[in-house]
């Protein structure tokens, strides 16, 4: 028999457990968080916050394997308003950081136009309200199915597609009028 660590740390959440769900999860959750705050940092600690909450509040998991994604990014959104609210700030967006993991290194002349085209993204999805950019983290940073959203919204499946619809529509309006050019 193969020999498997079952270390159980305080709150009964084995430690190969915790280290799944981790691998499934930090990625995504990085993701959605960054796509809300706006700052590498800032994300990396409200991500480390996150899974600090998940193993804390593992014994009140009573779903299965299929409601893992939307308690962890429910404990993800919950870190996200309780970070705002001390901060009393309004929520930014900015996609810089996502673009960059996903690019490889780009010449300068292709960092000086995605860092032009950045900057009309970020102004576009600062003038999306607090629900668009939330359903638009939720989708692009996260990588959330529309059901997935709409459960952890309160929303129906059909209104999450209409809103990222409208909401990418929006966009698409304000970057043109801001001087964005497709190329």
């Amino acid at each position: 028999m193969e020999n498997v660590n079952h270390e159980i740390c305080e709150n009964n959440i084995m430690v190969d457990e915790f280290a799944s769900l981790y691998e499934i999860y930090y990625e995504r959750v990085f993701k959605y968080i960054f796509y809300r705050v706006d700052e590498q940092y800032m994300a990396e600690e409200l991500c480390s916050e996150v899974f600090e909450r998940i193993i804390t509040k593992y014994n009140s998991f009573s779903g299965n394997e299929l409601s893992h994604d939307s308690w962890v990014f429910t404990i993800a959104r919950n870190t996200i308003t309780d970070y705002y609210r001390k901060k009393k700030k309004v929520f930014h967006f900015s996609l810089d950081y996502v673009i960059n993991m996903i690019s490889s290194k780009p010449s300068p002349d292709e960092l000086v136009l995605t860092e032009e085209n950045n900057s009309y993204l970020i102004k576009s999805l600062k003038r999306l309200n607090e629900k668009e950019r939330s359903i638009v983290s939720f989708k692009y940073g996260a990588g959330l199915k529309n059901i997935e959203i709409a459960k952890l919204m309160g929303l129906s499946e059909s209104n999450v597609s209409i809103i990222l619809y409208r909401s990418l529509k929006k966009l698409k309006k304000f970057l043109v009028s801001g001087g964005f050019k497709y190329e």
